[in-house]
């Protein structure tokens, strides 16, 4: 029983911290996308 609630715990943690890091990198590639529009609009150049 006690192995059980440690291995449902542990997968539990791993799944939070892999969601965690790919919400960082959408963050990040979200912003970066962002700043791309921004220079693109002040250079006058299309968007799309």
């Amino acid at each position: 029983m006690l192995w059980t609630i440690i291995l449902v715990l542990l997968a539990l943690w791993l799944i939070g911290a892999v969601v965690g890091f790919l919400g960082n990198i959408i963050h990040i590639l979200l912003a970066v996308a962002l700043i791309l529009v921004i220079i693109r609009l002040v250079q006058g150049k299309k968007i799309l």
